[in-house]
């Protein structure tokens, strides 16, 4: 059962629902819902049918492909005040879910059925810009993967990374095997690579986190040659 405190935090973290129409806000207020997912919680596997369109409220999703072989590679993330995008695409296209998706923190997703979503795409142009908007992120966020993969070195790749998921205090909560898992590498080579920079001054290692001390290296984009 839905609850106001539900409908004002999802409308205070999506402002776009703001300028519906009194029709379409009744239609999405009347048929939303807000499931959570708890950290590690799937939220579709490969091919799964896509059955809402998912706005997230708080907390981070972690889209990604698995090879034959059992290697991640990291897509792209979703946290809070986002949206998936492959769930638009698989929306719009009628197929399946073209990835898996993992919570990797506790959750909370505003979820508007696909028949909603259909309806909304084809009568709200608020909703139809801002869903348009978001999707044309995704065909972004794939040529930027796709270069990063087919160009830019793994020093590159594990330092920008470093970069992007470290906390104010620079300390990156993740463990080896997570983060040659976003970037499309094994365990033992991220292993050495940060051994490297941990002998060169550039990073602190400690069991499941690493530290950044060094930013300015790490941010020239070939801290081997540092």
């Amino acid at each position: 059962m839905q609850s106001a405190h539900q409908i004002e935090r999802w409308i205070e973290r999506f402002p776009v629902v703001r300028d519906f129409s009194a029709s379409h806000l009744q239609l999405a207020r009347g048929t939303v819902a807000f499931p959570t997912l708890e950290a590690g919680a799937i939220a579709y596997e490969l091919e799964d049918p896509c059955a809402n369109y998912l706005m997230c409220i708080d907390g981070r999703t972690r889209v990604f492909r698995m090879s034959e072989g059992g290697r991640e590679m990291l897509i792209y993330k979703v946290g809070a005040g986002g949206t998936c995008v492959l769930t638009t695409q698989c929306l719009l296209s009628g197929g399946g879910f073209p990835a898996q998706s993992v919570a990797e923190a506790r959750t909370e997703l505003a979820a508007l059925p696909a028949d909603t979503f259909r309806q909304l795409m084809r009568d709200s142009t608020a909703f139809r810009d801002f869903v348009l908007d978001d999707y044309t992120k995704l065909l972004s966020a794939v040529f930027d993967l796709v270069e990063e993969i087919a160009f830019a070195p793994l020093e590159q790749r594990l330092a920008r990374r470093l970069l992007a998921e470290a906390d104010a205090h620079g300390i990156v909560w993740k463990t080896h095997q997570q983060l040659a898992s976003d970037v499309g590498s094994v365990r033992e080579v991220v292993s050495r690579l940060l051994g490297e920079w941990a002998d060169g001054g550039l990073v602190e290692i400690r069991r499941g986190q690493v530290q950044v001390i060094d930013r300015a290296a790490l941010t020239a984009g070939r801290p081997n040659h540092h």
